[in-house]
């Protein structure tokens, strides 16, 4: 045997007994049939066709990569988590995704776009599930699902329809904010290291004093914010679909690791009750001017999965993983989202989801759970069961005991947020029009607005939209109008 063939190791099957052939069944002569004994042969067969676990029914479409967090900036006064203390680095991994696109979709079509981190903290995993965008379309976790359909293919021929979409959006007014984002620049980013992340929701904060704080989350990307026009979205789509994927890739291997800054907006808890609009309205952004920005830290990516399926496919992010110093808000979004996806994960990778390696916390686990299919690692608990006398695991109020994130009261109602004096649907849309977009961005998003109601839209639908931009600014909208062709 030559030194070569030496080091190429020996195919085997899954239980690592050698194999006979990488290319010829086993049968009765050179030209008779297969037999059923050939196991190597059954378990290719059995294994391809299982090769694919179901696709996540929103964010199918992504990329992703490990990297680290380094805390820059002392805001320990505010929280007491411990990926947020000074000079803390901590190991993490990120997700970028579209939000409507199934697996296969071109990546610049005009959509949110995801955002998904997790922190393999001292104290557990902490998962921060958000978008490029600071704001969303609803605001009541009720009317979710059905936003996604509306983005999703019809029934019956299994097309993207821009009515459906539209009819959802002009029936429901408090997606103006969102879809003015949407049909703006920042709907295609030109890649993803050239977009912000936003943990979009409002969460607690909680100091080592005990002192409460609600918090958002910015990731500003230090690459810079740059877009593609519709024009050259539609032309890459149909070039390379996998363009930000690649983009993302490429840009890691090649030594140019993308990072983002981190700064908060930090809200005294005692300011939420009175402020001029529910400051817990997914809908809605804090003013810079009523709470700036503080600087945190920063996240940068430079590794690489070695395997996309195992490390990225895989990778379950989840809002409800909370690690103590932070807490959910009265968000309904997010109290809606803290059930939603870990029970998404049960449903597409398993009950054991959290031990495959992107998943998996880097701290000792010592959890109660058992058993289910698929699980590798045993539980670290004496007895299956708590309490018990024989050594634990047992809970430490002290010292991770949280206060009560807040107060409510009042009967169980179905019932939107109470309106304050600045809760109207249109008001932050057409301010973000009027203010802070410019001469050459309210132009592009005039165009990106008509031709998106021009493919497809029916009469009552595009007269409700045309509604919906006067709603929001009045100019805007009769701009819009007047370049939809046809009117």
């Amino acid at each position: 045997m030559t030194q070569d063939a030496q080091m190429v190791p020996h195919t085997t099957d899954n239980a690592g007994i050698p194999v006979e052939s990488d290319e010829h069944s086993l049968t009765v002569g050179p030209d008779g049939p297969i037999l059923l004994q050939d196991h190597y042969l059954i378990e290719k067969m059995a294994q391809f066709n299982r090769e694919r676990v179901p696709e996540r029914v929103v964010h199918a479409k992504g990329a992703g990569a490990y990297g680290s967090f380094q805390v820059t900036n002392d805001v320990s006064q505010f929280t007491k988590a411990d990926l947020f203390q000074p000079g803390r680095r901590t190991e993490m991994l990120a997700r970028f995704s579209t939000v409507a696109g199934e697996q296969g979709s071109p990546d610049t079509w005009r959509d949110p776009r995801g955002f998904a981190l997790k922190f393999y903290t001292e104290h557990g995993n902490y998962d921060l599930v958000g978008n490029n965008t600071p704001v969303f379309f609803v605001r009541d976790p009720s009317k979710f699902q059905d936003f996604i359909r509306s983005q999703k293919r019809r029934p019956d021929n299994g097309l993207r329809d821009h009515d459906m979409q539209w009819d959802f959006w002009t029936l429901s007014p408090e997606s103006a904010h969102m879809v003015t984002w949407l049909m703006g620049d920042r709907g295609i980013p030109r890649t993803y290291r050239h977009m912000n992340g936003y943990g979009s929701h409002t969460y607690l904060w909680v100091n080592g004093g005990g002192e409460k704080f609600w918090v958002k989350y910015h990731f500003k990307t230090d690459q810079g914010i740059e877009f593609l026009t519709q024009a050259d979205a539609d032309r890459i789509a149909g070039e390379n679909p996998d363009y930000h994927r690649q983009d993302l890739f490429e840009s890691i291997a090649g030594g140019e690791a993308p990072s983002w800054t981190l700064k908060v907006q930090v809200m005294p808890f005692e300011d939420a009750p009175d402020y001029r609009f529910n400051p817990f309205d997914l809908t809605k952004v804090w003013p810079h001017a009523d709470y700036p920005l503080i600087d945190v830290g920063r996240m940068t990516l430079d590794k690489n999965p070695d395997d996309y399926f195992i490390h990225i496919e895989q990778a379950s992010f989840e809002p409800s993983n909370l690690v103590p110093g932070i807490g959910p808000s009265p968000d309904k979004m997010l109290l809606g989202r803290l059930f939603s996806y870990p029970d998404t994960h049960r449903y597409r990778i398993g009950p054991n989801y959290a031990q495959l390696p992107p998943n998996r916390p880097r701290s000792l686990v010592s959890s109660y759970a058992k058993d289910g299919p698929m699980r590798f690692e045993a539980s670290n608990a004496a007895r299956p069961y708590a309490p018990n006398s024989y050594g634990g695991p047992a809970a430490d109020t002290a010292r991770f005991g949280e206060p009560a994130g807040w107060a409510t009261a009042g009967e169980m109602v179905r019932e939107a947020y109470a309106l304050r004096s600045q809760d109207d649907d249109w008001g932050q849309a057409g301010t973000m029009v009027r203010q802070v977009l410019d001469d050459a961005a309210r132009e592009r998003l005039v165009s990106n607005i008509s031709g998106h109601l021009a493919d497809g839209v029916s009469g009552p639908v595009l007269e409700r939209a045309l509604q919906y931009w006067r709603n929001v600014d009045k100019d805007l909208g009769d701009r819009i109008a007047a370049a939809v062709p046809g009117r």
